[in-house]
Formats: structure tokens, sequence, C-alpha cells
């Protein structure tokens, strides 16, 4: 073990968060150029790129939970999380260098259409980037105990992958996508590559078995229950896709409104429910924690699928490359606050008030920046500062429900927990990327785009007052043994 790692030094932090780099700069280039190279290149309508975007939810659903179970209990290679890090990164690698030749691989497999081979890519790009991103975000987990330290793993996971990727926002606003696009599959191969050697990982995972653990036998049924309050996403996700793929259609958006009553029902359900008084791992609070984090992205992917639609809406005068700049450093912006705050602002501040106030006052503020973007981001400079006031949400959302939700489940299903918290992020995604992307190619007005996004972040901000904040344990913020 290196004695960085031993110490928990900061250069360890830094060290600790570049696998999760490598994914977060395939999903920055993914952000920045998927939605520019479908409209633009091959030249897909809003509701096709809606229909591309969602292979990476489904992606989600399977890489994450999976890979983060067998991650658990596997050890090859010499880990538990190494083998898949590396699996993932030269997956995603070869995934960024066939985005610019679609056609050509559309040509050459003898297909007319170009639509079924973007959404293999996509979703050959998102399971590799799932495949590793569970595990990068597991080892963080694994390697440092709980309480401040490993709130300190997170932050730093965010800062230092923030800061990383806001360098592929730098890349597309000037030079190009494909540029982006090239050094993007470089910088993933190295990144997921080099790191996991130097990174020593507990052969047993701590912590003794939970009342739920030991209650369940684990399984489909176990992790329907786990995600309890995601059913009416899951309902409507398994409906859209036989929608869009059959073109059946049930009339009177009926099923759609089905699926909003059962979220919200099941939504109240969980936050009505209290947590145990010592902060012991239930579901109770890891079903709160899925029920607030599931509206935050709904807004948050609807921004990233639809931002280049508003651009061209708002701001008429610019071309297609130029339209494409301006979402690039749009989310340049965003990224750089958010690669910022986390381990300068928000970690020290979670020490005075708290990781979920500290949370829910940033996804509130959140909320407030969607509206001002629908009333008055309607210049590039004017939209370049509300997403700078937007990266104070972002920073929280990509670092601290991750620290908050570890906290929530037994430590030895680590991987399956958090393949399952994942679930609160893609399913959500598919409801933007199918449901949401219909009403928003037929809304004449592009403002319906940042109106969704500022209701749901409201949604989520209220949730979030709901969640218990986690024990901190004192023997917690002491060095992990090795585990050897």
């Amino acid at each position: 073990m290196l004695r960085i790692q031993k110490n928990l030094k900061p250069a360890f932090f830094a060290l600790l968060s570049l696998p999760a780099t490598a994914m977060g700069f395939a999903l920055s280039v993914q952000i920045s150029a998927l939605s520019w190279i479908l409209s633009t290149k091959y030249h897909l309508r809003i509701d096709e790129v809606g229909l591309v975007w969602a292979a990476g939810p489904l992606a989600g659903i399977f890489g994450q939970v999976i890979i983060g179970l067998i991650s658990d209990k596997a050890w090859f290679w010499g880990g538990r999380r190494r083998p898949f890090i590396w699996i993932g990164g030269i997956l995603a690698g070869l995934m960024l260098l066939a985005l610019p030749n679609i056609d050509i691989i559309s040509q050459g497999m003898g297909f007319e259409g170009i639509l079924g081979v973007a959404i293999a890519v996509a979703l050959t790009l998102d399971l590799a980037i799932n495949v590793s991103f569970n595990p990068t975000r597991s080892v963080i987990a694994d390697v440092t105990p709980e309480g401040t330290l490993r709130t300190k793993g997170y932050t730093w996971m965010q800062t230092v992958s923030g800061t990383i990727s806001v360098g592929a926002y730098v890349i597309g606003a000037i030079w190009d996508n494909y540029t982006l696009i090239y050094a993007g599959a470089i910088l993933v191969f190295l990144l997921s590559a080099i790191p996991p050697f130097f990174i020593e990982e507990p052969r047993q995972l701590g912590g003794e078995e939970s009342s739920d653990r030991k209650a369940t036998t684990g399984g489909l049924s176990e992790a329907l229950a786990a995600i309890r309050p995601l059913w009416g996403f899951l309902f409507y996700a398994v409906y859209g896709i036989f929608s869009r793929l059959s073109h059946i259609v049930v009339p009177g958006h009926l099923v759609e409104w089905l699926s909003i009553f059962a979220t919200l029902l099941l939504f109240i359900q969980a936050l009505r429910k209290k947590e145990p008084a010592d902060g012991s791992p239930t579901l109770v609070g890891f079903h709160k924690v899925l029920a607030a984090h599931s509206f935050t992205w709904i807004g948050i992917q609807t921004m990233f699928v639809y931002m280049f639609a508003y651009v061209q809406d708002k701001m008429p005068g610019l071309d297609d490359t130029n339209a494409g700049r301006v979402v690039s450093v749009s989310f340049l912006i965003l990224n750089a606050v958010g690669a910022v705050l986390p381990a300068t602002i928000l970690q020290p501040l979670t020490q005075r008030i708290g990781r979920v106030r500290t949370h829910y006052v940033s996804i509130g503020s959140m909320a407030l920046v969607y509206a001002g973007i629908g009333l008055l981001g309607h210049s590039p400079m004017a939209l370049y500062l509300l997403m700078a006031l937007l990266g104070i949400g972002w920073a929280a959302t990509v670092s601290l429900p991750f620290a908050i939700m570890s906290q929530k489940v037994d430590q030895a299903r680590m991987g399956l927990y958090m393949g399952l918290f994942n679930l609160s992020v893609v399913l959500p995604q598919l409801v933007a990327s199918l449901g949401i992307g219909q009403a928003i190619s037929q809304a004449a007005d592009k403002n319906l785009i940042f109106g969704l996004c500022a209701a749901t972040l409201a949604i989520s901000a209220i949730s979030w007052i709901f969640v218990a904040e986690p024990a901190n344990r004192v023997e917690g913020d002491q060095p992990p043994a090795s585990g050897h």
C-alpha cells in the first residue's frame, strides 16, 4: 500500500479520483458533442436525438446494477473494482472514436439509415461508462472510512473530475467537437488504465451485516423492493421504449397519467416514513434519497439533451457551428463552477450545517436559476452568467448525494446499492429522453425546457428536506486498515 493511501493524504484522494475522472470526461464529451453531431452531421430530428439519448439510461439500468452486484463479490486482476474500471475505460475510448464515424460504420455494415447504428454506438458508449462508473465510485467508499473523510473523498472526486472535464468544453469551445472527441478517447484510456495499479483495495469489505441484509436473499425481488419509489419511472420507461420501437401508443396519454400518479403516491409514501434515530442503515433512508434525487435528474437530463434546441430557438442568428460553441461554453462554465466548489466551499460547509442541508439549499438555488434561464437566457452572455450560478447546484448534485447515500446502506454491499442508487438517475433520464422529448418537439416555444427543469428541481429541493442527516461517527474519521 502506498504511504499516501495508508495515511489518507490529499495526494491519495487526487489519485483515487482519476478513474472517476476518466468516466466523467467521457460523459462530458458525450454531453457536449452527441446532440450536436447527430443534429448537424447526421441530420436527425430532435425526437430521434432523444431516442438515441435513451440508450444511455438503458445501459445504466443494466450496467451499474449488475456490475455493482458482481464487483461486490468478485476478486480478480488484483482487485474488486479494478477489472471493471479497465474494461469500461478501454471500451469507452473505442466508442468515442466511433462517434464521428457512424456513417462509415453504417455503410460498412450495409445499412441504409444511421439511426440504428447511432443508437448502438451510444448504447455501447454508455454501457462502457456505466460498467466503470459504479466501481470508480464504490472504490472510494471501500477505501475511506465513514464520516468526514468519506465526504472528502467524494468532494475531491468531483473537484478533480470536474476540473479535468472542464477541459472537454474548453476544447469544444476553442477548437471543435471533433478535436474534443479524439482527445477524449486518449484521455479516457489513460486515466482509466493507469491509476488502478496504485490503489490497493481491501480484500474484505467492512461493516457487519445490517438487518436489511439479513432479511433479504438477493435477486430481482430485493432489487425491486429497494427501488420502490422509482416504480412509476420504471413503468413509464418500459412503456416508452416499447411504444417508440413498436409505434403502438395508448390513447389519451393514459400511461403517462398512471405513471405520474404512481410516482407521486410512492414518492409521498417514501418521504413520510421515519428513519431510525441511531442512523443505522435501512431501506427507509435509501428510499428517501432515491425519491429526492430522481427529480433532480429529470431537470438536469432535460437541460443536457435539449439545450441545443433551446439555443437554436432563442438565438436564431447563430449557425449550427456557433450554436454548438455556445452550448460547449455554457457547459464549460457549469462544470468549471461545479469543479471548484465541492472541495473548497461545499465540503467545509457540510461540517458546519450538515450534508443534507447543504445539498437542499444548493438544489433550491438550481431551481431558481433554471427559471431565470427560461425568462432571461436569450443571449449568449446572459446564458453564460446564469450557467455559472447553476454550477452551485451542479457541484452539489455530483458530489454530496454519494456521501449521503453511502451511509444509509450496508457497507459490504456498496456496489449493489451504488448501482441501485444510479437508477434514480437513469430512470428519470429515460423519462426526459422519451416523454419530455415528444412534448418539447411539439412545443413552439422552447422555454418549456427550462420551465420543466425549474419545476422538477423545486420538487427535489423540498424532498431533500425530509432526508435525515447521516450520523457522523468519530471512529469513522480514522484511516482504515489495509484489509489484508
